[in-house]
């Protein structure tokens, strides 16, 4: 968006406030969206306080499911240390496509032509016994 709108809007990544308000905090990742964490201080529990500066739009889903969990304080340690290494099944992290032309569009929605192939006849509607 530019170096104009920083100051103002929020949704567009992180502001001037947040910038500055990161000094002398302890930068302890990134994940593969690009998204970069960060940890210092501590809450009103004693907890130490997270952020995450999103690479683009602020959108929570762009969050992998790793640095979630650290996130929340359900690990103590960075992923890498904390977690096992993911297993050969395992699918990268996505963010919600939804609103964009990657979203998935099931058989006979509008944007794939509106068609759909016709019933096979083997459905059979319930009724209830009288």
């Amino acid at each position: 968006m530019g170096i104009n709108l920083n100051p103002f809007t929020w949704w567009n990544g992180a502001t001037w406030g947040t910038i500055i308000g990161l000094s002398g905090k302890t930068r302890v990742g990134e994940d593969t969206l690009g998204n970069v964490y960060y940890e210092g201080g501590k809450d009103t529990a004693g907890n130490p306080r997270r952020w995450v500066i999103y690479d683009g739009p602020n959108d929570s889903s762009r969050i992998a499911p790793e640095w979630f969990s650290w996130l929340h304080h359900q690990v103590d340690d960075v992923p890498e240390r904390a977690l096992p290494a993911p297993r050969a099944w395992q699918k990268p992290a996505v963010p919600n496509l939804t609103g964009t032309a990657l979203a998935y569009r099931p058989p006979g929605a509008l944007e794939k032509g509106g068609h759909r192939a016709a019933a096979t006849g083997d459905y059979e509607a319930w009724t209830p016994e009288p």
